[in-house]
């Protein structure tokens, strides 16, 4: 068995991987902003948009441009793909597990009265990955999953024919587990669970002060997670059955503005620049484990997300769209951990889809690409120190019922 110093060293880097080792593979830290086909397709430039029901996370003033009632259904299929190479040559990578994200929007806006009200449940972060094993990093990532699950009710005010407005509170889940080595002993495995709520809001603005132009603003205000739950190893020491064990996890505020051009009624161009106060995440605490209290570094930085998309309206109610995201890297490298392979990134969409009288529907395809992030003198995990090459496909499908 290892002396005290060095099994408290060991369990502070298995306590990174209680919320950070489930998170999908790619930017912006934990975050999930792939809500719609339509938006994903357009690389998520859609605030200044959002003319269908998911404009409920995009943007809720967008649902006052709808009329009647839209129900929406959908899900967001990911497969995270990350190599890694040691600079000993030793390799890794992620599972090639799919990922499901469901979507489901509901909106009543009634014909000429100036609300309109809408219903979101969705899951703005999480997902998870799998290293393959043995990796060279066993005691620092194996695998683990992430729910964070969004209620959100809203409701928009057209003040005005050119002008929305709109607000509705969060109500958010988030249940979180992981296995991972401890490395006392062979095939050695730490194990932790735990859940917890926390409320918040959104809001948004649409404004169209012209037919060719238009104007959206997305504020999401910041949240911390009180998680409660167990962790265990196996064998059982050091720690034993069912020990009881806490976390609190900050999940950041963050902003959306952009502007739309239509030179006519079948092009819409649109470019969104998106900001993530990641900078006010620093640690994780943790409470309640063999070892007392441990805090996890993570000084992250604000980013950015920089969103670029166009559609095309053809005939008989279909469309096509293109788009382009270049996501910032939210990661320093002095405290990079692989269960967050953060990276700048590049991601590509496309789709097409029918607005019909009754049914919509949209399909869309997005990857995520960066060639090789390069990590050295981690203070966190230096096992993790190496290259890690990154790419993500994803699909998304939805279909819309009006009545």
């Amino acid at each position: 068995m290892m002396n005290g110093k060095k099994s408290a060293c060991c369990f502070t880097a298995l306590l990174a991987a209680l919320v950070l080792w489930p998170v999908p593979a790619g930017a912006n830290g934990y975050r999930l902003p792939n809500q719609d086909p339509e938006a994903i397709a357009r690389g998520n430039a859609f605030v200044a948009t959002a003319d269908n029901p998911s404009a409920i996370y995009y943007n809720p003033a967008g649902i006052a441009q709808l009329e009647g009632n839209y129900l929406q259904a959908g899900a967001y299929f990911g497969v995270p793909g990350v190599d890694f190479q040691s600079r000993s040559g030793a390799k890794a990578n992620v599972g090639s597990d799919i990922n499901t994200v469901p979507q489901i929007y509901y909106v009543y806006a009634p014909h000429d009265f100036p609300l309109a009200f809408g219903l979101g449940l969705y899951v703005p972060y999480g997902l998870s990955l799998n290293w393959s094993q043995p990796n060279p990093f066993r005691t620092v990532a194996e695998n683990g999953s992430l729910l964070y699950l969004t209620i959100n009710p809203v409701v928009a005010w057209k003040v005005h024919r050119t002008l929305s407005l709109a607000v509705g509170p969060t109500i958010n889940y988030s249940q979180a587990s992981l296995q991972r080595g401890i490395g006392v002993v062979p095939n050695d495995q730490f194990n932790v669970s735990g859940d917890g709520w926390a409320p918040g809001f959104n809001a948004g603005v649409l404004w169209q002060p012209l037919p060719k132009w238009a104007f959206g603003l997305n504020y999401r205000f910041g949240t911390t997670i009180d998680y409660s739950g167990t962790s265990s190893s196996t064998p059982s020491p050091p720690l034993p059955p069912g020990k009881s064990t806490q976390a609190a996890i900050r999940f950041p505020q963050f902003a959306v503005a952009g502007v739309s051009f239509r030179p006519t009624d079948k092009w819409n161009v649109e470019f969104d620049l998106d900001w993530t106060d990641w900078g006010d995440v620093k640690d994780i605490t943790f409470l309640g484990t063999a070892f007392g209290k441990q805090t996890l570094p993570l000084n992250f930085t604000s980013s950015f997300m920089y969103e670029f998309g166009v559609t095309r309206q053809l005939s008989r109610g279909y469309f096509v769209s293109l788009g382009y995201c270049f996501s910032e890297n939210s990661s320093p490298s002095r405290n990079f951990t692989p269960i967050i392979p953060d990276s700048d990134l590049h991601l590509g969409g496309i789709g097409f889809g029918r607005k019909g009288k009754r049914w919509d529907w949209a399909v869309a395809y997005q990857f995520g690409y960066n060639p090789s992030r390069q990590v050295a003198n981690d203070q966190t995990s230096p096992l993790a120190n190496g290259a890690y090459h990154i790419f993500n496909n994803a699909l998304n499908l939805a279909a819309t019922y009006k009545f």
